[in-house]
């Protein structure tokens, strides 16, 4: 996408197949429940947290690849809802995966609470790109700390979530 790419209607956008693909890639795949980071959820599939009858990922529970894909997808599907709900400005396709791929792992609410959106909704860009190098802390750890063997992910994936929305302003 180039910055010449004009923004779209937020009620035109919906996630692209290549943020799906990013975004499930990312989160990696895993059939039983684990602990991704020290101090967050159980997680299985492609980090989901809730299982397909509604109940929380606890340890031992397992799933498969296409059962986790669907729970991804109707996550995303509620995600995109919640996010049309706070979202009021024009945003290029590529801001908008941006956002949906940080409410998949943050959860809409603090999306839509967070720097990202409202300058967003304010038409100032460059400074909502800025709002995804705000987090970086699990559990009250800074994994942007040099050396980090902790939860390093979680500051890669900002700073790479921060670099493509800058790409396109």
């Amino acid at each position: 996408m180039t910055p010449k790419t004009k923004r779209n209607s937020i009620a035109a956008l919906s996630l692209s197949a290549a943020a799906l693909v990013a975004l499930v890639a990312h989160e990696g795949y895993t059939d039983k429940a684990i602990i991704p980071v020290k101090g967050d959820v159980p997680t299985n599939g492609f980090g989901g947290t809730v299982n397909l009858d509604g109940t929380r990922v606890k340890m031992g529970d397992v799933t498969n690849p296409v059962a986790a894909l669907q729970r991804s997808l109707g996550h995303i599907q509620k995600d995109e809802a919640g996010i049309k709900q706070c979202v009021n400005t024009e945003l290029h396709q590529a801001e908008y995966d941006l956002m949906v791929d940080f409410a998949y792992q943050y959860g809409v609410k603090t999306l839509c609470s967070s720097e990202m959106v409202r300058q967003a909704n304010a038409r100032n860009y460059a400074a909502s790109c800025a709002g995804y190098l705000r987090y970086k802390k699990v559990a009250g750890f800074d994994c942007s700390t040099p050396g980090n063997r902790r939860c390093p992910g979680v500051w890669t994936r900002s700073k790479e979530r921060h670099d493509k929305c800058m790409a396109v302003q």
